[in-house]
């Protein structure tokens, strides 16, 4: 499809219900990427829980709980429609970002305190927004399935991914301005208004598009666990989501370690704005990339985009400097880009013909597994590599001689998953999905 054609698809080829779905998209990638590149660093300074409890909670707590629950929270969807799971989204966004803000406002002090102090305070207001979050993804993506045809699904998927990415983009550099002049907790009142407003454009102008008559009954919830059980005893497919949850791992160094490093190492306080760099990368190189894959294998355009990525992370170990942090990122955005487009082909290849669904729910578990393990090395590396801020002064850790050689055991990750790859290619991996 040529450029010109591709234009006029867009213009004339999707329902007013489909741009809809994705403006909201849009604008929820706003308030979640925006209060995400400040997150880490909100709870470690402004809360006081420093980076090593901020990355935990960041990371293994509400990230885990947030790309874990879509598996459950389809269910929830296909019973209630997308119109209602959406307001129930939005509704629980608004609260929980608040009370997220709150933790770091003389305003919302007596309540942090009613709650058990301030890390418990924290773990219960990001289960709650988490909560909230599960259902996003599941509405989004079934209202683009059920809107568009199969001469413009491809391209309707197209766009989605790059609002996706758009919203990444932008979210972190509307999130400086709103830091820099009002202050940090008002980023994540900032993602409460947005999602307010985008609770009262979904029962405005969103509506529930007509359920496909060959559509199956909604699935159980007790249905739903019992085919995650089968999927679980899935060892062959659950180790290749294992393996590949190591280049999630290293992805989320972005929102977990990198801002501390760009902040107090390299001296660059708009630590937003190196954080969106990935996502502009990608919306750049994705087609190109994609083009490059096209005549792989899909396991080995997966397994060259990881090793791409973690070439990328073994350059920023080599010099302390921004322009290198930069390069870096670009590099690892161009492996992301060469093998994301092939996992989910990879996965429904994989996948037995009566359990497709299931099995593309568990395409979101090495995110998962991914945020965890990032979560739960992250503050260790920054406190040990950089240090901890106490009272407005850095603390400098043993390792802040050479703070840029953690990016070398985030590499180790990448090594480790490239060569699980190949293994698993080699003698693991199904002949027929290969």
């Amino acid at each position: 499809m040529g450029l010109s054609e591709t234009l006029h698809a867009a213009r004339s080829g999707f329902t007013r219900n489909f741009w809809i779905a994705n403006t909201l998209e849009l604008f929820e990638r706003f308030a979640y990427y925006g209060s995400k590149a400040v997150l880490a660093v909100y709870i470690a300074d402004q809360v006081g829980l420093g980076p090593n409890n901020a990355a935990w909670l960041a990371g293994s707590v509400f990230n885990t709980l947030l790309y874990f629950m879509p598996i459950l929270a389809g269910t929830v969807v296909d019973r209630y429609g997308f119109k209602t799971s959406l307001s129930l989204c939005f509704s629980i966004f608004c609260v929980g970002y608040l009370l997220i803000g709150l933790a770091g406002l003389p305003q919302g002090q007596a309540l942090v305190q009613a709650l058990g102090g301030p890390k418990q305070y924290m773990v219960i207001a990001l289960v709650i927004t988490a909560v909230g979050g599960s259902l996003i993804k599941p509405s989004i993506v079934g209202t683009v399935a059920r809107t568009t045809s199969p001469e413009t699904k491809s391209l309707g998927y197209s766009i989605y991914y790059t609002l996706v990415n758009i919203g990444g983009a932008i979210g972190p550099t509307l999130a400086l301005p709103v830091r820099q002049n009002l202050g940090i907790a008002y980023v994540l009142v900032m993602s409460s208004s947005v999602s307010l407003v985008l609770l009262l454009a979904t029962r405005l102008f969103f509506k529930e598009p007509p359920r496909p008559a060959d559509a199956p009954p909604a699935s159980s919830m007790g249905k739903v666990l019992r085919d995650m059980i089968k999927v679980f005893g899935d060892l062959r497919f659950l180790s290749f989501l294992v393996i590949y949850s190591g280049f999630w791992l290293m992805f989320w160094q972005i929102f977990y370690s990198l801002p501390f490093y760009v902040r107090d190492v390299l001296h660059y306080e708009k630590f937003e704005l190196i954080e969106t760099v990935d996502a502009w990368a990608i919306i750049f190189a994705t087609v190109p990339a994609a083009a490059l894959a096209a005549k792989m294998k899909p396991i080995r355009a997966m397994t060259l985009g990881v090793a791409l990525s973690t070439v990328a992370w073994a350059l920023m170990g080599s010099s302390p400097t921004l322009a290198v942090t930069i390069a870096a990122i670009v590099v690892f955005a161009v492996g992301e880009a060469t093998q994301a487009p092939r996992y989910y082909q990879y996965v429904a290849d994989l996948a037995p013909q009566d359990q497709v669904g299931t099995y593309m729910g568990f395409a979101f578990l090495p995110v998962a597994i991914g945020t965890f393990g990032a979560g739960a090395i992250a503050g260790r590396l920054v406190e040990y590599y950089i240090g901890r801020t106490v009272e407005g002064r850095l603390i400098p850790g043993p390792g802040a001689d050479a703070p840029q050689h953690m990016w070398y055991l985030i590499s180790a990750v990448g090594v480790a998953s490239t060569l699980l790859m190949l293994v698993y290619d080699r003698f693991v991996a199904p002949r027929k999905a290969a």
